[in-house]
């Protein structure tokens, strides 16, 4: 933020400026030249492609794909057979057998259902931390964009009170000034430097923060589109359209009742208990016989319990992610009303800056500035009007960061909105 002191120091900086421009035998600096290996500015989109490939929260979310695939493939084995021999004092007095558990039908197919619908879950939160992680470099890229911004009114702000001192020293060389205007135009030039320097910090802090989300390196140069002017809020029923479609914590509530749908019914199939069957051959039992074979079904018997406790947990289980989707969703209709109300205000505040405060703000600049040549205004008066306006350039600044904060809060509200 531009605080008072800068403005008092913009408004003298631009006073000395122009007494500068009308100084006879001052010549215009050359502009400098631009840095031969400067990067090249990402785009927002370009940033958020950058993320999702190489952004370590989200690497590390991926790792649980494999997790999820494994317990699928865990579902869908089946039971082994169980081996037996037994030795007995009577006969027959050995025997060789084979014992298998038979699954009923249902009970794998709802398991394996289980399974992939929580494997569905998986993606979903997985989508749910690349969702925050955009709004992270949603939020970070229009920090820095910000930072960009208030760099280049400061250097424009420092170009202009070095022009000052040396116009203000020329002068004073040539007996046209006193010493005061001399001090008073270095002071602002300190002034100005201090301003710089402290931006510059703030500037490359943001560069590290952005670097950070992108997987890159915090110290790498990086620079971002100045890209307030490139979106404007959606219209509401196009924002609620997007919220039932994209918001990534209904997804996950939607992939919870799907998951949880199917463990009901695996609770169901439960209830119904899983025969065994068993072939054996038998050996020694003469005189009766040398070889023999036996054969023997066993079913568990429900006396005690039918797993009716695990099919209401179950159900309850369900209730609970359906009750709670309804309420994830009036809470996810009300954030997005309620951020696109602000991001809809910001960007009429911006327009209104852009389009009207700023072109004649500008106009009042040259009118102060030329009444002040032509004597037709005092120092004072000059002075207040040059204040004003960089108060309103202060403002008009903060309005295009508001905008974007807005705009990434609405963002939020679409595709994270309804998290409890």
């Amino acid at each position: 933020m531009t605080g008072a002191p800068m403005l008092v120091s913009a408004a003298a900086i631009l006073m000395l400026g122009a007494a500068a421009a009308a100084a006879p035998g001052q010549a215009e600096p050359p502009a400098p030249a631009a840095a031969a290996s400067a990067p090249l500015p990402f785009t927002l989109p370009q940033a958020l492609a950058l993320a999702r490939e190489h952004n370590p929260t989200i690497l590390a979310a991926r790792l649980r794909q494999p997790v999820d695939l494994a317990a699928v493939a865990m579902a869908r084995e089946y039971p082994n057979p169980e081996a037996r021999y037994e030795r007995a004092r009577d006969t027959p007095r050995d025997s060789l057998g084979l014992t298998q558990t038979i699954e009923i039908p249902d009970k794998r197919s709802w398991r394996i259902k289980a399974a992939e619908a929580a494997a569905l879950t998986g993606r979903a939160e997985i989508a749910q931390v690349e969702a925050e992680v955009a709004f992270d470099v949603r939020r970070a890229y229009y920090a820095l964009a910000a930072a960009q911004r208030r760099s280049a009114a400061i250097a424009e702000l420092l170009e202009l009170a070095r022009r000052a001192r040396d116009a203000a020293e020329g002068r004073l060389e040539a007996g046209e000034v006193s010493q005061l205007d001399a001090l008073q135009a270095q002071v602002i030039l300190a002034q100005a430097e201090n301003e710089a320097t402290a931006q510059a910090g703030t500037t490359r802090g943001a560069v590290a923060e952005l670097n950070a989300l992108l997987g890159r390196d915090p110290a790498e140069p990086t620079i971002v589109e100045n890209e307030v002017d490139a979106g404007q809020p959606p219209a509401l029923q196009a924002a609620l359209q997007t919220t039932e479609t994209a918001n990534a914590a209904l997804a996950i509530l939607d992939r919870q009742i799907e998951e949880a749908q199917a463990r009901r019914e695996l609770a169901r199939a439960e209830r119904w208990p899983d025969p065994a069957v068993e072939a054996a051959l038998t050996h020694g039992a003469e005189p009766d016989f040398t070889w023999g074979w036996r054969f023997s079904l066993a079913v568990p018997l429900p006396l005690f319990t039918r797993h009716q406790a695990a099919v209401r947990a179950e159900e309850a289980t369900l209730s609970l992610r359906r009750a709670e989707r309804e309420a994830a969703v009036q809470r996810a209709r009300a954030a997005v009303v309620s951020a696109l109300a602000r991001a809809q205000a910001q960007h009429q505040r911006y327009l209104r800056f852009r389009d009207e405060i700023l072109p004649k703000n500008r106009q009042v600049e040259q009118m102060a500035q030329e009444a002040y040549r032509e004597g037709e205004t005092p120092l004072s008066a000059l002075l207040q009007a040059l204040q004003a306006s960089r108060d309103l350039r202060a403002q008009a600044l903060d309005a295009a960061s508001e905008y974007q904060s807005a705009l990434a809060d609405l963002e939020q509200a679409m595709t994270l909105g309804g998290k409890p």
